[in-house]
């Protein structure tokens, strides 16, 4: 009976000290901090809520790394190559004969050894540098891009970039406003790699407006990648409220 007792007594502690856990599923966006929204004139327009599974997530340079470096080698546009001893033309007769001569033996002219040769261990344009990546690591590494340009303070976010017509020089006032904010000074001045502008969708007039500035680029957000970010010092979102969801359900879709 005693024993009996303490087995039930055991089991009740063990019971006890058993806790609810709740998981929480890391694909679901929480909306846990706001940042300023500005219109094309520099001037605060209001406020949206950002995710923090996309801008506050810690920084991971090896996974940054990995992918951006996997990145730029299978963008390589592979041009070099020479020619091995197999490929060059000439060469199909012994140059002399192999003793009597006093001359040392060679069996082609092509022989890496003679100019004119081939050449041994050169670049070849068919070796193929394309590295794999999976597609989460891809929209992680994204994700903590953007969640550390966050935090520098290298993200503006405008209500909405659009002209009525192709004009550079309306395309211009509208980055000398932006470059009033503060933290973004620069976003006019700066020479090379100055920023990456994410349209909400397909825009024609706006991109052929910003075309003929160097410094930047314009394109979709759904196109943008970490190497884009990792390029460009500065990442302007137009229209947030449409943009930020293509964002977001990068990896709720895988």
């Amino acid at each position: 009976m005693e024993a009996n007792k303490s087995k039930k007594n055991i089991t009740k502690s063990t019971r006890s000290t058993k806790k609810k856990v709740e998981v929480i599923d890391p694909l679901i966006p929480e909306k846990v901090f706001g940042a300023t929204v500005y219109n094309q004139k520099g001037a605060e327009a209001g406020k949206i809520e950002l995710s923090k599974t996309v801008f506050d997530l810690p920084w991971n340079a090896d996974l940054v790394h990995q992918v951006v470096t996997s990145m730029e080698s299978s963008a390589r546009t592979n041009v070099a190559h020479t020619k091995n001893r197999g490929e060059v033309s000439g060469g199909g007769k012994k140059p002399w004969q192999q003793k009597g001569t006093g001359r040392a033996r060679h069996g082609s002219i092509r022989s890496p050894l003679w100019v004119g040769g081939g050449v041994t261990h050169g670049p070849r344009n068919d070796k193929n540098f394309d590295r794999k990546i999976n597609k989460k690591m891809k929209a992680k590494a994204l994700y903590t891009i953007l969640s550390r340009k966050f935090k520098g303070g290298e993200i503006l976010f405008v209500d909405d970039i659009s002209l009525r017509a192709i004009k550079t020089s309306d395309a211009k006032n509208v980055l000398a406003s932006l470059s009033k904010v503060k933290g973004f000074n620069d976003l006019l001045s700066k020479r090379k790699n100055s920023a990456y502008i994410a349209l909400a969708g397909k825009d024609v007039t706006t991109e052929k407006s910003f075309r003929n500035f160097g410094n930047l680029t314009v394109d979709e957000i759904r196109n943008v990648s970490p190497l884009d970010l990792m390029k460009y010092k500065y990442f302007v979102v137009s229209n947030p409220v449409k943009s930020l969801p293509q964002i977001s359900n990068k990896l709720k879709s895988l």
